[in-house]
């Protein structure tokens, strides 16, 4: 399993490998891979697909905090000594998804210098979109916070080439992840569209087209909100 360089090393074919605690599962649309409060026990890896994380309250209100692609890790906080789910995940859309035991990665951490390396970006990367997301929601408007939403869907700002057309996804989901209502959403993508920023036929739902010019909303100190 050794490769010939950091920019040669492949996940999806390096753990395709993996001998025992390894199990691959195909996910329909809106189906849950663990819940809130379930025990944490291992880490997965979106080969294929889209799911969104999700905290709910007691009262049952729901709070997207990221929405997780393909080549992506999640429920990692298990190496770090967490007993118990502290968020919901489930699929966007019809995914493949791996699942390693944790006594599995650990051994992968301590024996496998390219993975290791490569999952230690990953978390680092995670960090820094954390810390990036709760800035963006104790200084920035919501619109701000939507344009920046919808250019991390359409991987803008990532290595891998940018998506411009985002799968379905509904105003609510995006209300969820800004922390506004769905018609300030509504409002907004509205504006985005009119200023050809966004395009989209109908319904959002049917796939969003983000223009890299949305960068600009982001960019600017004081957007004007209300135009």
């Amino acid at each position: 399993m050794a490769t010939t360089g950091k920019d040669a090393f492949d996940p999806k074919s390096f753990l395709a490998k993996v001998n025992g605690g390894r199990s691959i599962a195909t996910y329909r649309k809106g189906q849950t891979i663990f819940s809130q409060g379930d025990t944490a026990d291992a880490v997965f890896y979106i080969q294929k697909g889209k799911a969104k994380v999700s905290v709910f309250s007691e009262q049952g209100k729901e709070a997207v905090v990221a929405i997780l692609g393909t080549g992506e890790f999640f429920g990692e906080a298990c190496l770090a000594g967490q007993v118990q789910r502290i968020a919901t995940v489930k699929t966007m859309m019809e995914s493949v998804i791996m699942r390693l035991d944790k006594k599995a990665i650990l051994r992968l951490i301590h024996e496998e210098p390219s993975f290791s390396e490569m999952f230690i970006a990953h978390l680092l990367s995670r960090t820094i979109r954390v810390e990036a997301d709760l800035v963006d929601q104790l200084f920035n408007s919501s619109e701000k916070r939507l344009a920046r939403v919808l250019l991390q869907l359409a991987n803008f700002g990532k290595e891998s080439r940018p998506e411009p057309i985002i799968a379905k996804i509904s105003q609510e989901t995006l209300a969820e992840m800004v922390g506004t209502t769905r018609s300030r959403v509504s409002f907004f993508m509205n504006k985005f569209r009119r200023l050809g920023l966004i395009a989209y036929n109908g319904d959002i739902e049917g796939g969003i087209e983000v223009h890299s010019s949305l960068l600009n909303v982001v960019l600017h100190d004081r957007p004007d909100v209300e135009r």
